[in-house]
């Protein structure tokens, strides 16, 4: 059950980010496979909380954050100024289209929590995206994506049926899914999921420890 106490009315922009409990062992395995579990487990905790820090207060949408396990919803580590939604079953496109499906009325933009670059600017751009087209992906280096929003106005497209996830197939597989629909593509942006992406991109944000004054929940 989406708890949409703390984020504002119906009918507006609707952010939703992706995120696993952040235990050792659960999160990262291809990272960890390369820097060991406990260092891929201090990466996803900390980029949580600095992409969730860099977009709570920014008054042009509401952002849910979308827990799996749906058990670990009540969990302490999550960041205390959100709403919070459960992901439900299935692989990554069913559990995403059933939040597609379901969110209140508005522009609904996914993404993770392991890209480093990410800044509101780019949330804004896809929601103006939005605006002119049924939906907008921002493309990761590696085949897949690291954002993607629908319109799911007049209809909600069903995006994910048959996507190859975590394969250089994803965007294109999606793409397919979509070719009846307006796509607006996004800059090209890195996730973090081995050891060279991470010692690229994502070292400074494992080791940047955000103030409490954040909202963060430790």
């Amino acid at each position: 059950m989406t708890d949409t106490s703390k984020a504002g009315p119906a009918r507006q922009n609707w952010l939703v980010v992706m995120a696993k409990e952040p235990r050792c062992g659960a999160v990262k395995s291809r990272l960890a496979k390369d820097i060991g579990s406990v260092a891929a487990t201090a990466f996803y905790r900390n980029a949580l909380r600095n992409v969730t820090a860099r977009l709570v207060r920014d008054p042009r949408w509401n952002t849910l954050i979308a827990v799996t396990p749906d058990t670990a919803v009540a969990a302490p580590v999550w960041p205390s100024a959100f709403g919070y939604v459960c992901q439900g079953s299935g692989d990554l496109g069913a559990r995403m289209q059933g939040l597609f499906d379901t969110l209140p009325p508005g522009p609904v933009v996914f993404i993770g929590t392991d890209i480093p670059e990410i800044t509101a600017a780019h949330v804004a751009n896809a929601f103006t995206a939005l605006g002119s087209n049924d939906a907008v992906i921002g493309p990761g280096d590696d085949g897949g994506y690291w954002l993607i929003g629908l319109r799911r106005t007049p209809k909600i497209p069903r995006a994910f049926e048959g996507v190859r996830w975590s394969s250089p197939h994803t965007l294109d597989d999606t793409l397919a899914n979509l070719r009846h629909s307006r796509v607006a593509m996004l800059d090209q942006l890195t996730d973090v999921d081995d050891g060279r992406s991470y010692h690229r991109l994502g070292t400074a944000s494992a080791r940047r420890i955000l103030p409490l004054a954040t909202g963060i929940r430790t």
